[in-house]
């Protein structure tokens, strides 16, 4: 499992900002060492990481621009609560990586698809996440965020180091771009310089 590679997808900073905060208010302190994030994969195996990163460029240059995500509701998870998303166009691009990648993807990987969600809570209680759950859903209602690209990592026997950012730009092939460097605390959908790096146990969902 160690350097395991893993995609999220890079949100627009008002929403990742939004959804930060929930994760810091409600996620257990001691186990919360991620940023808010949306994991796209989550286990490709680290030898092809460069395979990985020429095909993070090929792809994120056919999306384009920002594209639009729809915050469209909660779930619930047993021991934690998620924001569910939903983005045909972020989805289609999952589908076209993980059918490049297919002998390449974990049995999570295959069974999951494109299950787009952000993790706000976990590893609680049932009874103290069914309660987030319904005071969120009191107050819920839908609204649109922007993914702005993507960001690759290495899983590190806890800690997620970044190894690379692609945003969504108009070309023909987007090259990755290489993140080096000192290391520093980043979440998943921040645009920071030098080595993204952050702490989780793997059971981290999302």
């Amino acid at each position: 499992m160690a350097d395991a590679l893993i995609v999220t997808a890079m949100l627009d900073d008002a929403a990742q900002e939004r959804f930060d905060a929930l994760r810091r208010t409600h996620f257990p302190a001691e186990r919360n060492h991620l940023a808010a994030h949306v994991t796209l994969f989550h286990n490709l195996p680290g030898e092809h990481r460069r395979e990985v990163e020429d095909d993070l460029g090929v792809v994120a240059g056919r999306v384009g621009a920002e594209v639009p995500v729809r915050v469209s509701g909660l779930r619930f998870m047993g021991h934690g609560v998620a924001f569910v998303l939903r983005s045909p166009a972020l989805t289609q691009a999952r589908s076209g990586l993980a059918q490049r990648w297919e002998p390449w993807l974990s049995a999570q990987d295959r069974a999951k698809g494109a299950d787009l969600h952000v993790t706000v809570q976990n590893e609680v209680e049932p009874e103290q996440a069914r309660a987030l759950h319904d005071a969120l859903r009191a107050e819920f209602s839908p609204s649109d965020v922007s993914a702005t690209g993507l960001a690759l990592w290495r899983y590190l026997d806890g800690p997620w180091e970044q190894l690379a950012r692609v945003p969504f730009e108009k070309s023909e092939k987007k090259p990755a771009e290489q993140v080096s460097g000192p290391t520093a605390d980043a979440g998943p959908a921040r645009r920071t310089s030098g080595t993204g790096r952050a702490r989780t146990r793997r059971k981290a969902r999302g």
